[in-house]
């Protein structure tokens, strides 16, 4: 699976703008891409293991928020950051 990734986090993938995953729900392919990028997964997910209220997940352009959702071999997933400030 290909999955982009936002400026913020290519420190953890030697400022590489995407990456190669697998796995079969999207908790899968975070598990993997920690496995192969430590400490990327914290970014994305907290310690009750839930979506961190920042970060969006697009699977195929869509949001999904539930990382029990099942992906594809053939899907896109995109990693973003949410922006705030006043």
């Amino acid at each position: 699976m290909h999955v982009r990734i936002p400026s913020a986090l290519r420190s953890y993938t030697g400022e590489a703008k995407s990456a190669q995953a697998i796995g079969a729900t999207i908790n899968e392919v975070l598990d993997d891409l920690d496995r192969q990028y430590p400490g990327m997964r914290f970014r994305v997910v907290d310690e009750q293991g839930q979506l961190r209220q920042h970060m969006r997940i697009f699977v195929n352009d869509e949001v999904v928020r539930d990382l029990s959702s099942s992906v594809g071999e053939g899907d896109d997933l995109t990693l973003m950051q949410g922006l705030s400030g006043g």
